[in-house]
């Protein structure tokens, strides 16, 4: 079986709590960040809700929002 890339909605009548939806990350050019699997790094560029343009020293890469595996310092 696969998992739907679709969330399930949540019921009212649910004995279950609805799931928290974590808030959107906003870094700025500057920003100092750590990621999960690249390590240490700088915001160099942005394009507004869709990605951040990352320079983690010998490579640059395009991290898609949300943003799971980084993180601000």
């Amino acid at each position: 079986m696969t998992k739907s890339a679709v969330p399930r909605r949540h019921l009212p009548s649910s004995p279950f709590k609805a799931p928290v939806e974590q808030p959107i990350r906003q870094f700025s050019v500057g920003d100092r960040v750590t990621h999960d699997e690249h390590g240490l790094g700088r915001v160099v560029g942005i394009e507004e809700g869709i990605a951040v343009l990352v320079d983690f020293g010998s490579v640059q890469k395009r991290v898609l929002s949300p943003y799971t595996k980084m993180n601000a310092l």
